[in-house]
């Protein structure tokens, strides 16, 4: 495999987006896969598994589950960890690269702040870009007073950089999705 396969299957992320993988993770191995594998077993006991929704739907769920383990897993295996508050020097410490917090003004004069990140940590609500969109290879390798060209879909657009830093970028930790079947235990134990 070339140096540059090689680089376009890094999972470049920050210690918490690592962190929030391997929780789901943990989650699905140890919690949500156990309880719907349990209603699963007791559904399949009830008889006629062809017209039993409950076990139809238990096992397309444990597919979906199982499909993303192995997706978790092989974005944890690839994880490239980079850590923005690490002690950079030279260029890496004055423009725009992965975990970089950037403030850059468009067109019109309106500052925006970003912080770049990996995939698996996209989070629009907080302005936290993936390092593969659009916006953010339009700023990388530019530092303050650097004028850029975005290329969008609707247009292209001059920024111009105002500020670039380095520091901890707040991933939203995981949280059990509401509806989940390991929530939901106590009505299998009313099953008889």
């Amino acid at each position: 495999m070339t140096e540059a396969a090689k680089e376009s299957f890094k999972n470049y992320i920050t210690p918490g987006g690592l962190q929030r993988l391997r929780d789901e993770l943990r989650f699905l191995l140890a919690r949500e896969r156990p309880a719907v594998t349990e209603v699963v077993a007791w559904a399949a006991s009830n008889g006629d598994r062809s017209e039993n929704a409950d076990y139809q739907y238990g096992k397309r769920r444990l597919r979906q589950i199982d499909g993303r383990i192995h997706f978790l897993t092989k974005r944890i295996d690839a994880a490239h960890v980079v850590d923005p508050e690490s002690p950079r020097s030279g260029r890496a410490a004055t423009h725009v690269f992965f975990g970089a917090t950037v403030r850059y003004a468009d067109g019109a004069g309106v500052e925006h702040e970003v912080s770049v990140v990996g995939l698996d940590e996209v989070d629009l609500d907080r302005r936290h870009i993936s390092w593969r969109s659009p916006l953010a290879r339009a700023l990388m390798k530019a530092g303050p007073g650097d004028c850029v060209v975005l290329h969008a879909p609707g247009g292209s657009e001059t920024l111009e950089i105002l500020d670039v830093r380095y520091e901890r970028i707040a991933v939203q930790p995981f949280t059990e999705p509401p509806g989940a079947e390991s929530a939901g235990k106590s009505r299998t134990s009313t099953r008889r």
